[in-house]
């Protein structure tokens, strides 16, 4: 025994971890590399709630201080801190677009949008918007990133705002933001009018 108290994680002690970090901006997850201390019981849900041990984490300080520190490896999430690592579910995406602004107009146009978390993001080369469409339904899920690997998922109300912006591009329908076209669907697999 080494003599140190084994501590294990809680939302609690991840908090006390980060505010004793917390400089301006975002803490610098990218350089801390602690140890895997196991899973907690925390998940995000598609529509962007949070839970702890069941239920809905309904202070927002809270939760965009845990989101601060969240990190994705592949198709796992972890909080982390310079002391530790823990495992979280997410069911999709750890933050939901739930509205965006558009400036300008064709390859000019730039569309900023703001998650659930109050995060803000240009779509364009750093933060790409992405496309998934369901192998049975054709249902498409529309995804912008925010920060480092981690995706919003576009509200409904926004895609179809979206839709609505979209133009033909090299075979596709689709938009622009910030000098990038992002395909939505080949054009040719629109419906007819």
């Amino acid at each position: 025994m080494s003599g140190q108290k084994t501590v294990t994680p809680s939302a609690t002690t991840l908090a006390a971890s980060i505010k004793a970090t917390k400089t301006r901006g975002l803490p610098p997850v990218e350089q801390w590399n602690p140890p895997f201390c196991g899973d907690i019981d925390m998940e995000i849900r598609r529509d962007g709630t949070w839970f702890y041990e069941g239920t809905p984490m309904g202070r927002l300080a809270l939760v965009k201080l845990f989101a601060s520190i969240l990190i994705r490896e592949e198709d796992n999430y972890f909080l982390v801190t310079p002391v530790e690592k823990v495992g979280i579910r997410v069911h999709d995406a750890p933050f939901v677009a739930v509205d965006f602004e558009v400036a300008g107009t064709g390859n000019t146009q730039r569309l900023t949008f703001t998650t659930n978390l109050e995060d803000i993001t240009v779509a364009g080369p750093d933060a790409p918007l992405r496309f998934v469409r369901d192998d049975e339904t054709g249902e498409p899920s529309p995804y912008v990133r925010v920060r480092r690997n981690l995706e919003a998922l576009i509200d409904r109300k926004s895609f179809y705002r979206l839709v609505d912006l979209g133009v033909h591009h090299e075979g596709w329908f689709g938009v622009w933001s910030d000098g990038e076209f992002f395909g939505i669907i080949p054009s040719e697999e629109l419906p007819k009018e």
